[in-house]
């Protein structure tokens, strides 16, 4: 199936301003979509489109980027080899999987500067060194991310265009949905959490109607995660790393504790292995930021940090991946909204996922309360207008939200908006505003 996307629009607009002046490069994680919108814009917007996947391009083809002396031969072959007429300023040219190819990458510089016709590339694990450590990153290259579907995406594959700018409406007005309409919206948000926004997942849950296919295919997709993670480090630490992610959230503990999952390791030791995790898009980093009043990234701890993954679907599957699909609990009571406390971290990792797609950097604070000589921690950090919003993740009521209110108390004056976010009907109590987990997207 072919799905709406938003990063489509994106597209069209890097192609009206660059006018063939810098190729786009897509990143992002296996099964994402990306070859899928690189050829859909092709389809749409050119006269013409040749795809060239570097995962099976002959040799031949390959061998092409060797030497770029010769543009015009280059051309003629990618024509007579993929069987397209290729027209001038009115043609796309995608590099897909282009980290097979690196020669072509490093050829951007030229084919732009040719200026005949339009490139896109598409990557995973595009940023991993020794995939371009021989070659000259081009200047000419923008860069996109491309991540999994959001609920709103999740909302059209299920031809639904009209809930996500009510939710919208109602959260610019403060206004409460009703119960009703609440619960409604939140079986309908577990559902995405369960089957999530890799479309391949989605397609499988739209023709089959089955979450026992659904997840059979997000199994597949973590086998191939599980094999990527192998072909960057052999010793199987980031295979291992991965799989903890469910067990080290479950802890509620301040950080990711390494040295339970690496014996012998620390943080501070393996810090080049959670950057090519975060480089391959399958996971998404939250670091502790150590100030919060003297800006996020400024005070940020790489020792300190939470993962999860960037998908709450996969997340989900990853929660029982050595188990049948009969035995993975999370279904069940997410469904029936009976989510037990020791699952609440599925709330943080779709939180997670959903500050990303728009455009967020993941951050959360922990302190000591200097009179209680208590242990906070807020969730989430966001930076709005100069200042910072707050947000506490509760996978139920919302009457207490201790750590929120003790750091801000202790921040204050740098504090734009608080939130909780939770399963209730919106709510406005005091200075604080508690949000149903589908208006994150919102804030």
């Amino acid at each position: 199936m072919i799905f709406r996307r938003k990063i489509y629009q994106k597209l069209c607009a890097w192609k009206n301003e660059a006018n063939g002046h810098t190729a786009l490069l897509i990143e992002g994680a296996r099964r994402v979509g990306k070859s899928t919108i690189a050829e859909e814009f092709g389809k749409n917007e050119y006269k013409s489109y040749v795809l060239i996947d570097f995962t099976k391009a002959p040799a031949a083809i390959i061998n092409l980027f060797d030497d770029i002396s010769d543009l015009n031969w280059i051309f003629m072959q990618i024509q007579l080899y993929y069987k397209v007429e290729l027209f001038e300023r009115n043609s796309l040219i995608v590099f897909d999987e282009i980290q097979f190819c690196p020669k072509a990458r490093q050829a951007i510089k030229h084919l732009v500067t040719d200026h005949r016709y339009d490139y896109l590339e598409t990557g995973s694990l595009i940023s991993i060194k020794k995939n371009v450590k021989d070659i000259l990153i081009p200047s000419e290259e923008d860069s996109i991310e491309m991540v999994p579907m959001d609920y709103e995406e999740f909302l059209w594959a299920m031809g639904d265009t009209v809930t996500m700018p009510i939710i919208r409406e109602c959260f610019l007005k403060q206004k409460s949905l009703g119960d009703d309409l609440n619960r409604k919206l939140m079986r309908s948000f577990r559902l995405y959490m369960l089957v999530g926004g890799m479309p391949k997942v989605v397609s499988t849950y739209l023709e089959t109607q089955s979450l026992n296919r659904t997840d059979a295919e997000k199994r597949r997709i973590l086998k191939l995660y599980d094999e990527d993670f192998r072909k960057i480090d052999p010793t199987g630490r980031i295979s291992m790393l991965f799989d903890a992610i469910p067990a080290e959230l479950e802890k509620n503990a301040s950080r990711y504790q390494v040295s339970s999952v690496l014996q012998n390791e620390r943080a501070d030791t393996i810090l080049d292995l959670i950057a090519e995790m975060k480089d391959s898009k399958t996971v998404l980093v939250s670091y502790h930021a150590n100030d919060p009043q003297a800006g996020l990234s400024r005070t940020i701890d790489l020792r300190k940090f939470k993962l999860f993954v960037c998908d709450t679907g996969l997340f989900a599957t990853l929660c029982f991946k050595d188990r049948d699909f009969t035995e993975n609990i999370i279904y069940e009571k997410l469904l029936s909204d009976k989510l037990p406390a020791n699952l609440g971290y599925m709330y943080e990792n779709v939180v997670a996922q959903i500050l990303t797609a728009k455009g967020d950097s993941l951050f959360y604070h922990t302190f000591m309360n200097e009179r209680s000589r208590h242990n906070y921690e807020v969730d989430f950090l966001v930076s709005r207008k100069n200042k910072i919003c707050p947000l506490e993740i509760k996978s139920s009521g919302y009457n207490t939200h201790a750590s929120l209110d003790v750091f801000c108390e202790k921040y204050s004056k740098y504090i734009l908006t608080k939130y909780v976010v939770h399963t209730k009907d919106l709510r406005k109590e005091q200075d604080i505003l508690s949000l149903p987990i589908y208006m994150t997207e919102c804030i």
